[in-house]
This record gives structure tokens, C-alpha cells and sequence, in this order.
């Protein structure tokens, strides 16, 4: 295997392979770093950054479904001051030539701008992927999505963009009517690309208390039983847009993989297929040679090329 046969190349990320374990089932990386050399990566994307440390929503946040689980996490983090003073001088030591992809969430336009200028200034920082999947302060709806709202998502990427010294992805929430007009007001605002989708929204209830297992009623659903949603909402994204798409939900294998880069993405995020199995990532990088043996693909970079010239005709 040659490390060119897997490479990717985007803006502002040079992959070696297009395996990205997702922000919100990898933390820091620490974790991982214990199991295996976190450089086999083509990227990583940290754990989700606020202007300010939070402790997250309470326990218990996280549940099994059927091929998936829920989380309500609540965007725990330390703040990004401490994630630019520790988190990432730990990468930089210990990985330094692995792209790290910063994600930046916030409740307000001024919070998105100020968490991206600061982190888009680390040295080992190549690229935002901006979470707008939070909830709205600035028009005083904490129940509204900014990723939902069309205006809403160009006014909070476009404060991104502006002061952000990497380029900008922007994570599209599943749990809108039209994704294609939310992602054609996040390319109007200046999205280097995409990263979809985000997880959709759950419930499970006790049979005992009759109550929902999560102490914040709903949840975030990943895992494999959202794959099919994931690959229909890309498909229909990259079928409006050419900015590159790096995708994710459900994808738990080399040949799952593959399937998603059909649909449209460029690169592939791997998120609860981390917490099943923390070898998961270099499993489907080990095994994508073989599969594009099986199936006659020469490299991966063509292969992305010509499944996008055939998307868009």
C-alpha cells in the first residue's frame, strides 16, 4: 500500500487517507493516542469549543438505540482559551504532522467569531468545521437551530468566515425541510465546504419510570441506523453545490466508506463507530486497499473525481 493511493486533497487539508475521526467521539485525541499512532489519520476533528468552558448538560445524557445511540452531551468543553494553551501544544508535541480540524460552536454570531479567529491562529489548526447546529440567542429563540433558519446560518458563518484565518466547513443539521437552501445560503456567506450530517433527534423512555432515559428528554442519534439518511442528504447537497463535502453518519467499515463517497463526500468522518470499536479508524484505512482492489479503483482521489463529475452531470 503507497500512501498516495489514499490521498485527499482539500482546502486547507492535506490528507494522506480520507479518514477523519468526528468531533464529539475522539475528545482530544489523548484518549485514542494510547491504542494507536494517531498520524495513520488522515485528520482529526477535536472535540467541539466554545468561547467558554461548559460543563454540559446533566447525566445521564447518553443511551443505546437500535444500531445507534443518543447523546446529549451539551457541548462540554474547557474554553478556548484552555483548548489553545493545552489541547493543542499536546497534538502539535505529539503529532506534528497530523491536521487538526477545529470545531467551533457558539449561541451567537460574536461567539462563532470569536472562538474562530482565536483557534484559526494555532499553528497545527488547518481547518474550522463550524457547528451551527446550536441553539439561537441572538433573535431570542434558545429552541431554534441557526443551522435551521437559512438567514440565520449566513449571518453565523459569514462572522466566521470573515475573521477566520483556515478555511471555514460548516456542519449541516439533518432536522430541516430543505438542507439544499440552507447549504446554498452557507456557500453564499463564503463555506470553503461542507461536513454532513450532524445527528438527527431521539428519544428512548424507561419501561420502569415511564420517563425519557436522558435527563434532557432528547438526544442526538448516530450510528448506523442513520447511514441511509446521511447518504440521501449528501447526495442532494452535492447535487446543488460543488464545495467539497466531508461526510459522515453511520459509517462503520472501508465498504461503508466508499458508499458515502458515491453519494458525494470527498473525505469521511468516522463518529460512533469510535466508541463500538476505538480501532475502528485504522481498521477501515487498512482495509480500503483491498476493497479498491476488489472493485478496479486505481486511487481514491480519481475515484471522489469521477463520482462528483457523475453526480452533477
Amino acid at each position: 500500500m503507497t500512501e498516495n493511493r489514499l490521498a485527499i486533497q482539500l482546502p486547507g487539508l492535506d490528507l494522506k487517507n480520507p479518514i477523519i475521526p468526528a468531533s464529539g467521539c475522539f475528545g482530544f485525541g489523548q484518549e485514542y493516542a494510547k491504542y494507536y499512532d494517531l498520524e495513520r489519520l488522515g485528520s482529526i476533528m477535536i472535540k467541539a469549543t466554545t468561547a467558554i468552558a461548559r460543563f454540559g448538560n446533566p447525566t445521564p445524557r447518553v443511551a443505546e438505540t437500535p444500531s445507534g445511540m443518543l447523546n446529549a452531551i451539551g457541548l462540554q468543553n474547557p474554553g478556548v482559551d484552555a483548548v489553545i494553551a493545552d489541547k493543542l501544544p499536546w497534538l502539535a508535541t505529539h503529532f506534528p504532522e497530523l491536521p487538526i480540524i477545529a470545531n467551533v460552536a457558539g449561541f451567537s454570531n460574536e461567539e462563532y467569531a470569536i472562538v474562530s479567529e482565536k483557534i484559526s491562529r494555532v499553528k497545527n489548526v488547518t481547518a474550522i468545521e463550524l457547528n451551527i447546529s446550536c441553539p439561537n440567542v441572538d433573535h431570542g429563540n434558545q429552541g431554534l437551530l441557526i443551522g435551521q433558519v437559512p438567514e440565520l446560518a449566513y449571518a453565523a458563518v459569514k462572522a466566521a468566515v470573515a475573521v477566520s484565518e483556515v478555511p471555514v466547513y460548516v456542519k449541516l443539521t439533518p432536522s430541516v425541510s430543505d438542507i439544499a437552501t440552507v447549504a446554498k445560503a452557507v456557500e453564499d456567506a463564503g463555506a470553503t465546504g461542507f461536513t454532513m450530517i450532524n445527528t438527527l433527534v431521539g428519544t428512548r423512555y424507561s419501561l420502569q419510570t415511564r420517563q425519557p432515559i436522558i435527563a434532557n428528554g432528547t438526544g442526538g442519534m448516530s450510528g448506523p441506523a442513520i447511514f441511509p439518511v446521511a447518504l440521501k442528504l449528501i447526495r442532494q447537497v452535492a447535487q446543488q453545490s460543488s464545495l467539497p463535502i466531508i461526510g459522515m453518519g453511520g459509517v462503520d467499515s472501508a465498504e461503508s466508506a466508499l458508499e458515502m463517497m458515491i453519494a458525494g463526500a470527498s473525505a469521511i468522518g468516522i463518529g460512533t463507530a469510535n466508541f463500538t470499536d476505538p480501532f475502528a479508524c485504522p481498521k477501515i484505512i487498512d482495509n480500503l486497499p483491498t476493497l479498491m482492489d476488489k472493485y478496479g479503483i486505481t486511487d481514491l482521489a480519481s475515484f471522489v473525481k469521477n463520482c462528483q463529475e457523475e453526480i452533477r452531470g
